[in-house]
């Protein structure tokens, strides 16, 4: 990092002050799009950069009135920028990073951005892990919403029930999703470390983000980091279904909960009754109380489980505690439906690490126990496009009755050699060796049509990626409409 960074990485007191002009590189992140709703908030004007410009983003920040510039130019800084906040998917190289270092312009990451003139005064809540985080933040955000308690939130995906991505309140919390992934180009860190936490719901902690991350211990080291900072006495509640979240937050002893015995906050006899997932929860073997949850699946419960603790640990009701699970409606993308065409049940999903697509099956196996499911997986994220858990999607598939797994996304950007790529013909051969129906297709235009063509009345399709499949959604649910 060089001096002329270094020298530049701030916020300017004219921006601190609600006025300036901000502008965003790499805008239509999920989190990227959320800071400009919020600086568009606060009354600051406020454009944006980026490649490969669509919807949901692009229609999103339209909306709220925000400049999109397509791809990436030096021209693209106005004469009257006060600040830019830069996104961690580019680095130097790129036209507006050069001239914004040219110009000696000021600059900061997107976290940086949060936690200097949004988390400031507040309480912030960080909900991390490497599964289950964007639901628990939106669930954990509606809880203490559905209260009274008027939290700001910022989730990496659309929460149904606040109609977006991101929410401003005037109550004294702010309920942020704390990615581990890097912060930018000028601070490898996770982004976690700019939170300034006052409470942390831990859920999974397990291998991921394979660009980054050299091994499983590189990556608790990062979890470490996040325990290291949490003030003496502050909550921190961990899943105990994940031996290395305990692990690592040990120092902080932790509350526990899940679905293991042992956990201190226990989730038991989950009963899915077509709408909904009905548990109890136990304290230290001692039953509490009954919650209901919309969602699906032990995964949705482990969720809501985590919420109730740190809830409670707020000194919230636990009656409204309870209210506030049983009336949260979801994220986008997160097993949420997307129609029944022609009777067969159309779902889109996230999931992308093994352990994600495992849980988003059994959720659906416990929701439509007698009907057909399909698994239509695409290998997009920086992991799952690598060979690192080539063996075990095939357990991670082992419940579902139709597999259909998607071609490679190849990005220049995270460029990855044919010996390290993971491998569709692989997967779909082990599946059949195990006695499943499994099949390698590249595209999303064929995958729709083999999908329309194969799947009848009454069968369930489970898609999941981290990304837009290739609009595979849309093209299925037209052609079975």
């Amino acid at each position: 990092m060089g001096d002329l960074e270094l020298r530049n990485n701030f916020v300017p007191e004219t921006v601190r002050l609600g006025a300036g002009h901000i502008h965003l590189i790499a805008v239509c992140g999920v989190a990227m799009a959320a800071l400009a709703g919020m600086l568009k908030e606060k009354g600051h004007r406020v454009s944006g950069s980026d490649e490969g410009v669509y919807p949901p983003m692009s229609t999103l920040l339209e909306r709220l009135g925000i400049v999109i510039r397509e791809g990436y130019s030096a021209e693209h800084l106005d004469a009257d920028t006060d600040l830019v906040v830069v996104g961690n998917k580019v680095s130097r190289g790129n036209p507006e990073v050069e001239a914004m270092l040219q110009r000696g312009l000021p600059f900061v990451s997107l976290p940086q951005a949060l936690a200097e003139l949004f988390l400031a005064g507040r309480e912030p809540l960080v909900v991390a892990g490497t599964h289950g985080k964007t639901t628990s933040t939106a669930m954990l955000g509606w809880v203490l919403q559905s209260a009274g308690l008027d939290p700001s939130v910022l989730v990496g995906g659309d929460a149904l029930d606040f109609g977006g991505n991101y929410k401003l309140g005037n109550g004294r919390h702010f309920v942020i999703e704390g990615d581990e992934y890097d912060t930018a180009f000028f601070d490898k860190g996770p982004k976690f470390l700019h939170y300034r936490p006052q409470a942390v719901l831990l859920n999974a902690v397990e291998f991921d983000h394979a660009d980054i991350y050299r091994d499983l211990e590189h990556v608790k080291s990062s979890f470490r980091a996040l325990a290291a900072i949490l003030p003496a006495g502050a909550p921190a509640i961990v899943a105990a279904d994940f031996p290395h979240a305990l692990d690592v937050f040990a120092a902080c002893r932790p509350t526990s909960f899940g679905l293991v015995a042992g956990a201190e906050w226990h989730a038991v006899g989950l009963c899915d009754t077509g709408t909904e997932s009905v548990f109890d929860i136990e304290h230290r073997g001692r039953t509490i109380c009954t919650a209901r949850l919309q969602p699906p699946g032990a995964i949705n419960v482990r969720n809501a489980l985590g919420v109730f603790v740190l809830a409670r640990a707020l000194g919230i009701d636990e009656a409204a505690i309870l209210k506030g699970l049983r009336t949260f409606r979801g994220v986008a993308r997160r097993q949420q439906l997307l129609g029944n065409p022609r009777g067969v049940t159309v779902i889109d999903d996230f999931a992308h690490h093994p352990t994600a697509v495992a849980g988003a099956i059994a959720a659906l196996r416990g929701r439509y126990p007698e009907q057909r499911l399909w698994a239509v997986f695409e290998p997009r994220s920086n992991t799952s496009r690598r060979k690192v858990f080539q063996h075990e999607y095939v357990a991670a598939f082992a419940a579902a009755d139709e597999v259909v797994i998607g071609g490679v996304l190849r990005k220049p950007s995270d460029a990855v050699t044919d010996a390290e790529l993971f491998s569709p013909e692989q997967l779909a051969e082990d599946l059949r060796t195990r006695g499943q129906r499994a099949r390698a297709i590249g595209e999303a235009d064929e995958i729709a049509a083999a999908i329309a063509r194969d799947a009848r009345s009454g069968d369930v399709v489970l898609l999941m990626s981290n990304g837009s499949f290739g609009g595979l959604a849309a093209k299925l649910l037209t052609i079975l409409r």
